[in-house]
């Protein structure tokens, strides 16, 4: 039996992928999937994979794109999800900020240099109109590490998808002061270049499977529940969070999609150059479109 090593955030959105884990749907093609949970984010999912720890992550589509300029081995094998993450805009609750533009001059916690909690600071800061010369970050991990570094109440801000942070806006330890979304599909699947090449008669099934899998949650209606119970979430987040998010069920990219992130990351100064879209994904298992 063969291992497909899998990694993606611990959050509501790879539901589908953990519901696919316990299947095991490629056992009688001789495969197993195994799952790794990374809090951390994507900036750490691009390390795994250019570590060869993974074969396969969901990461942010924006993340995924500025590291494969940079030099990662791995192409988008088809969307996760197709919809924008809308990302909550946060400061200590305690603290005195009550705007973004009390912010302009605060540092941003990232999980690390090269995430989308890192990406997206500089989309807000254009659409604020400020200098990107002048941000400042402190990387953090991941949520526990922003709690803690939210503990002594000082202006900061920190981006993180707006769902997941809801309990602790609740318990009173976040305070959500606006939201930002992404303009552009947010989680691609990424599999690792030696995968596409030594495997690639099992990434169609595997991507078939997880396709059906998303369509059919998708009309449960006691997905709400489901969800609520997987990830402490309130059911009426979860409700709200299902009525914008659309997880992809057929194996297409929209080439005019990637060019305009690419063109968005250069015009933030993110990345040097647009590449090919051919060079970012895996043309052999994804149609564009």
């Amino acid at each position: 039996m063969k291992t497909i090593k899998i990694t993606g955030v611990p959050e509501h959105f790879n539901f589908p992928w953990l519901k696919l884990i316990e299947e095991q749907p490629l056992a009688d093609a001789g495969y197993t999937m195994e799952w790794k949970d990374e809090s951390k984010g994507s900036g750490a999912m691009n390390k795994a994979l250019r570590e060869e720890e993974t074969d396969i992550a969901i990461v942010l589509t924006e993340s995924f794109i500025k590291d494969k300029t940079e030099g990662n081995p791995g192409k988008i094998i088809g969307y996760h999800v197709l919809s924008p993450l809308n990302w909550g805009i946060h400061v200590p609750a305690k603290s005195p900020v009550k705007t973004i533009h009390d912010l302009q001059n605060a540092p941003f916690l990232i999980s690390r240099y090269g995430s989308g909690s890192h990406l997206m600071t500089y989309l807000l800061a254009k659409k604020n109109n400020w200098s990107p010369q002048t941000l400042q970050f402190d990387v953090v991990g991941n949520m526990d590490g922003a709690l803690e570094a939210f503990a002594d109440h000082q202006p900061k801000g920190f981006l993180w998808e707006k769902f997941t942070t809801k309990p602790l806006v609740d318990a009173g330890h976040f305070r959500r002061i606006d939201e930002i979304p992404t303009p552009w599909p947010c989680f691609v699947i990424v599999a690792h270049e030696k995968l596409i090449k030594e495997q690639p008669h099992i990434l169609p099934k595997l991507l078939s499977a997880l396709y059906a899998e998303s369509k059919t949650l998708k009309a449960n209606t006691q997905l709400p529940t489901l969800l609520s119970k997987a990830y402490h979430l309130q059911e009426t987040d979860i409700i709200e969070w299902l009525a914008q998010t659309t997880w992809s069920t057929k194996p297409e990219v929209e080439k005019a999609t990637l060019e305009k992130t690419m063109a968005i990351l250069k015009e933030l100064g993110l990345i040097d150059t647009e590449v090919p879209v051919e060079s970012l994904v895996a043309t052999e298992m994804v149609q564009l479109v």
